[in-house]
């Protein structure tokens, strides 16, 4: 397994729901320490990693963001349910049946997402889609107290959690794709970049709290200041039955996509142009983004003071916004070759 790969694992499987990402902030300052020239942490929790080029402009910014879907508890019942409410943009219709976990100081919890079971409906109850609000999560506790003797209480944020695996010939299966992939292609850029002189400085942001609005990166763009900005993404792959071509954003496979537009943003002709030109100077294949769909952290760092050059590169990932999704491991190495070269192109 290469280190790209096992940096995957490692981000994947860690717990940073959004507005609770400090496991994950640590693992990931962990992980670039050493890397970088310098490494902080701003207020709002975004972990911001630089490297001083040999010039003194441009400025680049390039951001994946380091949060995931997850939930959080609502209410506790005195038999031990927990009711709860959705972080993000979770579809219902995956949530039924799904493995959770719970991780605080008392320890790891773990537990399902159920709801009646089929046998026990009425009527038509069968033939609805059954709604967050109906359902709840058991961990296996018989009351309120023995539910709040673990840490758990109103507020406690948990996600679905299921292990990194290789599946097929060359391809994984992992939660929090959307948006572990884009942080594991700044750290293996980071690593590049030990041995390499650059013109650009270049500050690598993990950002808090996407899946909820984008907010920290509206606040990390703001205290950069850069020329140009880059989000790398997990996006979504419909290569997939039901799908028809014209429909299709990504396909897995088929090598990293690039934006054009989406729902929040237009890219910014010179990034695009950069990251065109990058692609032919390193041989790696990649495709164009169908629009209009999805929105990134690219929306803020564009917005951001007077102004910033923004665009997308991403990784494009099957079943996004679900308890597990599936990429092409040589769609990532492509994405960390090809945003390399976006970095150190003259």
């Amino acid at each position: 397994m290469d280190k790209i790969v096992e940096d995957l694992r490692d981000l994947s499987d860690a717990i940073g729901v959004s507005g609770f990402e400090s496991k994950i902030g640590a693992l990931i300052s962990q992980k670039v320490k050493g890397l970088a020239d310098e490494v902080r942490t701003d207020p709002l929790g975004n972990i911001l990693a630089s490297k001083k080029g040999t010039g003194p402009k441009p400025t680049l910014l390039l951001m994946a963001h380091m949060d995931e879907l997850g939930f959080i508890v609502s209410h506790i019942d005195e038999r031990g349910f927990i009711r709860f409410e959705k972080l993000g943009g979770w579809d219902d219709r995956t949530l039924l049946g799904q493995p959770v976990r719970f991780e605080n100081e008392k320890g790891i919890h773990e537990g399902l997402i159920g709801t009646k079971p089929p046998h026990l409906q009425k009527g038509d109850e069968k033939e609805k889609v059954v709604h967050s609000e109906d359902m709840f999560v058991d961990i296996g506790c018989g009351s309120e107290e023995e539910i709040r003797s673990l840490g758990i209480d109103i507020g406690s944020p948990f996600t679905i959690f299921h292990p990194l695996r290789l599946v097929g010939s060359n391809r994984v299966l992992g939660k929090a794709l959307d948006d572990r992939v884009g942080c594991a292609v700044l750290i293996d850029v980071l690593r590049r970049l030990r041995t390499v002189r650059h013109k650009a400085t270049m500050i690598f942001a993990f950002s808090v709290c996407e899946e909820v609005g984008a907010r920290g990166a509206t606040t990390a763009a703001y205290g950069v200041d850069a020329e140009m900005g880059l989000a790398i993404e997990g996006t979504a792959g419909g290569d997939i039955p039901g799908i028809p071509a014209e429909r299709c954003p990504t396909q897995i496979g088929k090598g990293p996509a690039l934006t054009v537009a989406d729902q929040s943003l237009i890219a910014h002709p010179l990034v695009l142009a950069r990251l065109k030109a990058a692609a032919k100077a390193a041989g790696v294949q990649y495709q164009i983004k169908k629009p209009l769909y999805g929105a990134t952290d690219a929306s803020k760092i564009a917005l951001s003071r007077v102004g910033v050059a923004s665009g997308v590169l991403s990784v494009p990932c099957r079943y996004i916004h679900n308890g597990l999704s599936l990429l092409s491991l040589e769609d990532l190495r492509s994405c960390a070759e090809l945003a390399f070269r976006f970095c150190t192109l003259a």
